[in-house]
């Protein structure tokens, strides 16, 4: 009785909903890949043996393979959004010009990881992987800065209209104030998720002097708000 209280819960078939998602299993070895990074800093700033930090060091380099295995292909998806942006003519002009440059800077971001994955994955290594690796990272942080410019936008135009509602002496504006925060809340948790993300290309083309500890940390904290907003999605 026991076990098919817990086989039938529905928190168990919400996680299977969860694990069923690419996204959802992306962000959990995500969350771990940099928070081994960050563990692989720290031990190693603590002057730990190497054979502490050897597994840290493994797990972030695996699990990252493992996702550029699994991102293979994907920047098709974002050059299908990017176009539908583009020939969309009900979306904000801002909206619209920040959408197509995200989806297109994750699209050839992602497009140059695939074309370089069988350097990456050391199955045959290429003469232009650090080329194709760096241009890949450029790609991602233009990509992230267009929807930072855009969560900043969207976050101004939110609290805009709350203020308006908030005003109004509408009596169904209660219903507008709910719906407003919600999306506020979204364009926030999105805009602090694209912050920390920022770092990682940021730091990895040399562009600011942050150390895997930051950079691990950052990681975790994006890839955990990527794993509860995929949680919520599959409820």
């Amino acid at each position: 009785m026991v076990a098919d209280a817990l086989v039938y819960h529905p928190t168990v078939a919400h996680y299977l909903k969860f694990v069923a998602t690419t996204v959802g299993r992306d962000k959990v070895l995500r969350t771990v890949q940099y928070f081994a990074r960050f563990l692989a800093w720290y031990l190693y700033r603590t002057n730990r043996p190497l054979s502490s930090i050897a597994p840290f060091d493994a797990t972030k380099k695996q699990l990252g393979t493992a996702r550029k295995l699994m991102r293979v292909g994907k920047f098709v998806e974002h050059f299908k959004a990017a176009a539908i942006a583009s020939d969309s003519t009900s979306l904000d002009p801002i909206i619209k010009a920040t959408t197509v440059g995200r989806q297109l800077g994750y699209a050839t971001y992602m497009l140059l990881d695939s074309v370089n994955i069988l350097d990456a994955t050391g199955i045959r290594k290429s003469a232009h992987g650090a080329t194709l690796l760096r241009n890949a990272n450029k790609a991602w942080f233009s990509g992230i800065a267009f929807s930072i410019v855009q969560g900043v936008y969207a976050l101004y135009g939110l609290q805009g209209r709350a203020k308006v509602v908030s005003a109004s002496a509408d009596p169904e504006k209660v219903v507008e104030q709910k719906k407003l925060a919600r999306e506020l809340d979204a364009v926030r948790i999105q805009l602090l998720s694209d912050l920390c993300d920022v770092t990682i290309p940021a730091a990895a083309l040399g562009w600011v002097n942050l150390d895997d500890g930051i950079v691990g940390l950052a990681g975790t904290t994006s890839s955990l708000l990527g794993v509860w907003s995929q949680w919520k999605k599959t409820a």
